[in-house]
């Protein structure tokens, strides 16, 4: 509480009036989350879809947008309260028509930092596969290499209008097509520089009209369990993994635990690979979005090898796709 309170205050000595005219107001779900970790309590799912549903409208204050994010990132989202995040966001979402066959859905948020940033290959294996693929995302910091950088230099440019995806081709749809809202939210991240409950629904939403494999990814292994219990709540198909540097793509040295879910009934995939590691794939040194296209591309025609990690990740989507 002290963050929020020490938000306020400044805004307050700012010369900022601290009212509540708005027609609509999130300021006493505020009181409720924003009582510190120890003290802050949780909401159901239909007061969190109510809260997000006013900020993705647009009709709350920048102030009470940044005691939400702020008081949020102290206290944790619930698997309930992600479960009324995501029925806010799909209901106001422009979703895609539905595909013939399921959708694979690969969000991508982080970039690379370190390593080369891989989820376009992932995507091209599966639609090679005939699955159609669908990446969103968008930039959240300003030093990373992103999936859209690295698609643009694989001839494969953002999408300009929503429509359905065809089976064997990947499209790549920035966030602000699906819900201007949610990305007004993701820019939060700019201005504070704390991640918000938004920065989690985007690896968890479906953005389709039609029956989607959610491929979620994590950065810390508190969050496989709090995203797992969601994809649960929410009787999704969905797989979890601890992607590279938080994309869904496996990491290409060494592979991870996947863990698949089907209409929410979770299925052990993948044990996670122990050890030291003996090999390494030979990925490009350089991050770059020209390097790492240039990697792709030897890669799908056959001059180098898939990488063992993201094969495997291959196999066990198209399994879960064939039980949906």
């Amino acid at each position: 509480m002290i963050e929020v309170r020490y938000a306020i205050g400044c805004a307050m000595r700012a010369g900022t009036a601290f009212t509540d005219n708005s027609p609509m107001s999130i300021a006493h779900y505020i009181k409720e989350i924003g009582r510190g970790k120890d003290g802050a309590r949780s909401l159901s799912r239909e007061q969190a879809a109510d809260l997000l549903g006013q900020v993705l409208d647009g009709g709350v204050t920048d102030l009470e947008i940044g005691a939400f994010c702020l008081a949020m990132r102290i206290k944790g989202e619930t698997a309930q309260e992600m479960a009324g995040f995501l029925d806010a966001t799909h209901a106001r979402m422009d979703r895609l028509p539905s595909s013939e066959k399921p959708l694979v859905v690969l969000p991508s948020y982080n970039g690379a930092r370190k390593l080369p940033g891989l989820t376009p290959l992932l995507a091209l294996l599966l639609a090679r596969e005939g699955l159609p693929v669908l990446i969103h995302g968008v930039a959240t910091e300003s030093n990373r290499v992103y999936t859209a950088d690295v698609l643009c230099a694989l001839d494969i440019p953002a999408q300009v209008a929503i429509k359905a995806v065809a089976a064997g081709t990947v499209v790549f749809v920035p966030t602000v097509l699906l819900s201007p809202g949610l990305q007004r939210l993701l820019d939060v991240r700019r201005v504070v520089g704390l991640r918000n409950p938004a920065h989690s629904l985007v690896k968890l939403m479906n953005p389709s009209q039609g029956r989607s494999l959610v491929v979620g990814s994590y950065t810390h292994p508190e969050y496989a369990l709090s995203m797992a219990a969601t994809v649960e709540l929410m009787g999704a198909d969905a797989m979890l993994l601890r992607g590279t540097e938080g994309e869904a793509v496996a990491d290409a040295r060494r592979i991870p635990k996947m863990q698949g879910f089907v209409a929410g009934r979770p299925i052990d995939l993948q044990e996670p690979q122990g050890g030291t590691l003996t090999t390494l794939p030979d990925l490009p040194a350089q991050i770059d979005a020209a390097s790492t296209a240039a990697y792709i591309r030897r890669v799908m025609v056959g001059n180098s090898p898939v990488p063992a990690p993201i094969a495997l990740q291959v196999l066990h989507i198209l399994w879960l796709v064939s039980l949906m």
